[in-house]
């Protein structure tokens, strides 16, 4: 026999011992059932369910072989597969989307799972138009993923339904919908969600589950990071980090479950665009929330008393210095001028944190210092700034104040306390941050306390001083030079004049700043006319009657007007920074490179500071430009809703905010004061 012979002879031999074996496997070819793999075995059955005529409900209860096997949610998470289902399906019968009972987490190596372990089923609605059959058997394949801690086996396997299984508890596994549509809205690298559920719920340790979020829609998100919940009266929020987020591409629909309590509880949701409010929320018990109030109320303490030796307060050091000053009178003058200068600085403080918190509540988009966005507010504080430099120089006196040289009142002092924290409060300091952000999502009540504990903490030097006479004996007694101290301190206070008409015309434009240059010297005439009058031992109330309509005029109806829309540019720009937006970041971060994102603004001292210092310097340049560093600025110097969202999302009132993205990582918060190797250091340290 020849080679080829043989050859033929046993390929004919293999294809009959094949036959022979289909013709013994064919009796278990037909079964319901097969099993591409049994470590997780599915079988499925079908309820006509005869209440419904024109639906009946297909099940697949998936069954491991042990406990060591998991099955998976219809989104994996960081990893592993859904199912995947096809369906021989009459003419006329249509598959719905398949329920799913509520999973569970398995996070691995960092990597968060949403999983079954156990037995579960799968419940899948089919429809029939009118007229047609009733269904008796249903076939079909199925793809799906079974795996262990530490393997995966993807399996598939030819399903043909039969009669049977227990549909009442596998009903009853299934999340119920919620009756009302969620709303939802992305702000930075948050998902925001917004569930209207009844506050009776109890809602123990809250999970959320998130189903139609992938590549392909653009949003991201990071299954292992820690998900915050808010309550507000029957509403509740979840925030989820994202790692990729983009504005343009929001799906119509955000559909997933919401999981609570230890027994496999859990609410199916749909959620569509829409805004989602935090104030007022208050951190649900037992998620990631919000330190407690008394840790808050520190904060706000030590970030007021640092709040003294911060660069932004350094303008009106003036202000302060005489007040340290005549605490050197007797005790009893001490403390009255204390409590009167305490009394101003917290209610400056807490009345403007009554009215963040209510122009927050009524939908606007602001933090703290917003005032010094608004040109008209600038106006008036470089008139009043021009106009204490006339009291300084000696050139008018103002009876009564703290600051006219003589004998104060407790009206000046109090005065002098109300324009201490008015302008002195235009930047976050350390502890700050922290304080002023929870109080804009805490109740109201909160948050005014939070407001004026910050008051608190910036008057407490004064206060101090006030009642303890071994600090009062530190200071010089009272004499012929405060005159002089007096004409010195015309010059910070000259220079924070100058400051503030420079931040006119940056935020107004030039008609804005020629008109307010123009009321300054009409004001400043009139004080000097009044410092003469005064000397003369004459009246100048007819001066004053006169000024005040004239200002509180140009004030309401022409100031306003002569704003630009068009605000002027400054400053240097060595990192070759960009102009920040949500839609910005999120293309920086999808190119893969790091990001430095910062936020500034032209009245915040602290920001120009850390500028200097630490952002436009030659050697963060080339660092930056050496590891291919995008950088994104947002300027505040004027109101910007999205800047003052992003800010809130991250838990801070006001500038100066600093954060670092490491490519495909969550951002990280940098503190409020930057030392000058910080950001190059920072660069060395991630490459």
């Amino acid at each position: 026999m020849t080679k080829a012979t043989t050859m033929r002879a046993a390929f004919a031999a293999l294809i009959a011992l094949l036959c022979a074996v289909s013709a013994a496997w064919s009796p278990v070819l037909a079964q319901p059932v097969r099993y591409g793999d049994e470590n997780i075995a599915v079988r499925a059955f079908l309820d006509p369910d005869p209440a419904r005529p024109n639906e009946a409900t297909l099940a697949l209860h998936f069954t491991p072989r042990s406990s060591e096997w998991h099955g998976y949610w219809s989104n994996p998470g960081d990893a592993g597969q859904g199912m995947t289902l096809s369906l021989d399906l009459p003419d006329g019968w249509t598959m719905g989307e398949p329920l799913y009972p509520v999973p569970q987490t398995l996070e691995i190596a960092g990597l968060m799972n949403h999983v079954y372990k156990g037995e579960y089923t799968v419940l899948v609605p089919l429809i029939r138009s009118a007229g047609l059959p009733e269904l008796e058997r249903v076939s079909g394949r199925i793809e799906y993923l079974a795996c262990t801690d530490t393997i995966c086996v993807p399996q598939d396997a030819v399903i043909s339904s039969t009669v049977g299984g227990d549909f009442a508890a596998w009903r009853a596994a299934i999340a119920p919908p919620l009756d009302r549509v969620a709303s939802y809205e992305v702000s930075g690298e948050t998902l925001r969600i917004g569930l209207p559920l009844p506050a009776s719920l109890d809602l123990a340790a809250p999970h959320l589950f998130v189903g139609n979020l992938d590549y392909s829609t653009g949003i991201r998100p990071a299954y292992a990071d820690k998900q915050t919940f808010r309550r507000a009266g029957n509403l509740l929020i979840a925030e989820v980090s994202l790692r990729e987020a983009s504005q343009a591409s929001l799906p119509p629909v955000i559909s997933g479950i919401l999981a609570f309590g230890s027994a496999g509880e859990g609410i199916r949701f749909k959620a569509r665009p829409g805004p989602v409010p935090l104030e007022g929320a208050e951190p649900l018990a037992g998620a990631a929330a919000t330190p407690p109030l008394a840790i808050l109320l520190l904060a706000a303490l030590a970030g007021g008393l640092i709040l003294n030796i911060m660069p932004c307060v350094f303008p009106i050091l003036s202000l302060k210095a005489m007040t340290l000053v005549k605490a050197g009178s007797s005790e009893r003058a001490a403390r009255s001028d204390a409590l009167a200068y305490t009394a101003g600085v917290v209610l400056a403080c807490a009345g403007m944190g009554v009215v963040i918190l209510t122009l927050r509540a009524g939908g606007e988009q602001i933090g703290w210092a917003f005032q010094l966005q608004e040109p008209v507010v600038l106006a008036v504080l470089f008139l009043l700034a021009c106009a204490i430099t006339a009291n300084f120089l000696g050139l008018f006196e103002i009876p009564g104040m703290a600051i006219a040289g003589g004998g104060g009142s407790r009206s000046g002092s109090f005065a002098t306390g109300l324009l201490a924290a008015f302008v002195a409060t235009p930047c976050t300091g350390p502890f700050m941050a922290l304080a002023l952000g929870a109080a804009l999502v805490l109740s109201p009540l909160e948050g005014f306390a939070i407001f004026t504990m910050l008051g608190v903490g910036l008057a407490l030097p004064f206060l101090a001083i006030g009642f303890v006479p071994a600090l009062r004996r530190r200071l010089p007694r009272p004499g012929p030079w405060m005159a002089t101290f007096r004409r010195w301190m015309a010059l910070p206070m000259g220079l924070t004049a100058l400051a503030l008409g420079w931040l006119v015309w940056r935020i107004g434009g030039g008609v804005f700043s020629a008109v307010t240059l123009v009321l300054a010297v009409v004001v400043v005439m009139a004080l000097i006319y009044t410092g003469r009058q005064q000397a003369g031992g004459k009246s100048t109330n007819f001066v004053w009657s006169a000024l005040v309509p004239l200002v509180l005029v140009m004030m309401i109806f022409v100031l306003p007007k002569a704003v630009s829309d068009q605000a002027s540019q400054s400053g240097s720009d060595l990192v070759g920074s960009e102009p920040f937006s949500e839609t910005a970041l999120a293309k920086a971060r999808a190119d893969g490179r790091p990001v430095f994102l910062y936020f500034t603004a032209d009245w915040c001292l602290s920001c120009k500071v850390n500028e200097s210092v630490a952002i436009e310097r030659e050697a963060t340049r080339d660092a930056f430009e050496q590891a291919g560093v995008v950088t994104l600025r947002g300027d505040w110097t004027r109101r910007d809703a999205e800047i003052a969202d992003f800010l809130a999302q991250h838990g801070a009132a006001g500038v100066p905010f600093y954060m670092w993205f490491e490519p495909g990582e969550r951002g990280e918060q940098l503190p409020q004061v930057l030392t000058p190797d910080l950001l190059a250091e920072k660069v060395k340290s991630s490459s």
